[in-house]
């Protein structure tokens, strides 16, 4: 079965305010386009086609901005939520569109180089090792010194003293993961993958390359000099502006 992916977009922002007030942080401009746009334009480089965007805050500025996902060669399907259901539930609710395989899952507010690409093939990793999720960590970011979790071995840990790693959020899972969720549940990923690690079924790996938590508007304005400065799409991709940009 080809890959699939979820994008996740359903957050306020509230550290963005006044920004988001009026606009959803996943259009927010970085470089010339919307932040998710970018996402979008990686994962159809990676092969991808099948894209699924869940939404709350001004959710319907999202699906006017993005349409179907056909100017990127992908098919974009959504999951509304009338109030954030955090990650846990967002990804229960919209567990129907996702299939019967490990998908792949990207916070829709961070900015990475990580090989989308790779999915397809950490996948099968997943099902040779008998694991339910993979994580891709990255080093300890100055406004999250104490990081989230360990890595040995290719296994994902409960946090160890002066061992620790960040959540990238980007992930794959298996779909039985969230089957027993009922939807509408709000309900955070922590204590998922709590229980995923104690029962040896979490796999993780960390990313050294670039990595940007766009939670503050100095973050937003640092990234979109970098971009803009740079000045380059993705590598292979082709300079698709969308409307929103």
């Amino acid at each position: 079965m080809p890959m699939r992916a979820m994008i996740l977009a359903a957050g306020r922002g509230e550290r963005m305010r006044p920004l988001t007030d009026t606009c959803p942080k996943p259009l927010l401009p970085v470089g010339g386009r919307p932040l998710i746009e970018w996402h979008l334009l990686r994962l159809a480089r990676a092969g991808i086609r099948e894209v699924v965007i869940n939404h709350a805050h001004l959710g319907h500025l999202i699906e006017a901005a993005l349409g179907d996902g056909a100017r990127w060669s992908l098919k974009i399907r959504y999951s509304p939520e009338a109030q954030a259901l955090e990650t846990a539930g967002g990804i229960a609710q919209a567990l129907p569109l996702l299939g019967h395989e490990p998908f792949l899952v990207v916070n829709g507010d961070v900015f990475t180089d990580f090989d989308f690409g790779r999915a397809p093939g950490i996948a099968l990793q997943m099902q040779a090792a008998r694991l339910d999720a993979w994580c891709v960590m990255v080093p300890n970011p100055a406004q999250h010194p104490h990081g989230d979790f360990t890595v040995r071995a290719g296994r994902l840990l409960r946090a160890q003293p002066n061992d620790t790693c960040t959540f990238s959020g980007v992930a794959l899972y298996q779909p039985s993961v969230f089957a027993g969720i009922a939807p509408g549940t709000r309900l955070a990923l922590r204590p998922i993958l709590d229980a995923l690690i104690d029962a040896s079924r979490a796999g993780a790996e960390c990313h050294d390359g670039q990595w940007v938590d766009v939670g503050t508007v100095e973050r937003l304005a640092q990234l979109d000099a970098q971009c803009r400065l740079n000045a380059a799409p993705p590598h292979g991709a082709q300079a698709q502006l969308s409307g929103a940009g």
